[in-house]
């Protein structure tokens, strides 16, 4: 498995050593030079881990790592020259993981980033417990909300991740529209008839991303089945 290193620093010749340095060691990775467009690039390089300054353009090193906590649970460590207890403390309070001053010790940075995978996606790590559905290559992650097929990957909404899950549970069977409304809203008095084929169509898009077309299948009057077309395609 070659794990995605996400760096989020403005020192152009310290990025370029860290790069370097880090793809020697058969990592691949992502320098942002668009701050604009970060969060962007962080949703489709989809990083196993990230190294992070405090002092960025736009935003600092605290509110990105807040914005990307938000929406992932990769482990991040912020490198960075500020090496104050409170700056430490704020990066923990944060959503980091870790905290390395700089200058640092190359060697020892590797290792803090193995240490930090090991944790993270180890056969001891979280990972082995998080909630995986798996039918024949397709994979549905309800923690990290994708859905995976080969070597492509889609992010989910909640919603249209709990709808999956249903369907593939019962995988070649019909899932009848109360059913689904049972399982995903607490309360259907609430909902509007359309929001349901709103998500569905949503759902449909999303593998349709994965090339996965009419894998969804509309039983007009009973529900929704998904067929497993993956199965032909391996």
């Amino acid at each position: 498995m070659t794990f995605k290193v996400f760096i989020v620093e403005d020192d152009e010749m310290l990025l370029s050593l860290l790069e370097k340095f880090l793809q020697k060691y058969g990592f691949e990775t992502f320098c942002v030079k668009n701050f604009d467009q970060l969060l962007i690039d962080f949703r489709s390089f989809q990083p196993h881990l990230v190294l992070l300054d405090i002092n960025l353009p736009k935003y600092d090193g605290y509110e990105w790592c807040k914005q990307m906590r938000n929406i992932s649970k990769c482990p991040i460590i912020f490198i960075s020259a500020r090496d104050s207890k409170m700056d430490q403390v704020m990066a923990l309070e944060y959503g980091a993981d870790d905290f390395i001053t700089k200058p640092f010790d190359y060697e020892i940075t590797l290792a803090k980033i193995k240490s930090h995978l090991r944790r993270a996606y180890g056969t001891y790590s979280a990972l082995s417990h998080q909630r995986i559905i798996e039918l024949d290559g397709l994979q549905l992650n309800l923690d990290r909300l994708t859905l995976t097929w080969k070597s492509n990957t889609v992010e989910l909404r909640n919603t249209e991740a709990k709808i999956l899950d249903l369907c593939m549970k019962q995988i070649d069977c019909i899932v009848s529209r109360d059913q689904l409304l049972e399982n995903i809203w607490d309360d259907q008095a609430f909902v509007d008839e359309n929001t349901l084929n709103v998500y569905i169509r949503r759902v449909r898009n999303k593998l349709d991303q994965l090339h996965l077309n009419g894998a969804l299948q509309t039983i007009r009057g009973e529900g929704y089945r998904l067929t497993p077309i993956w199965r032909e395609i391996i």
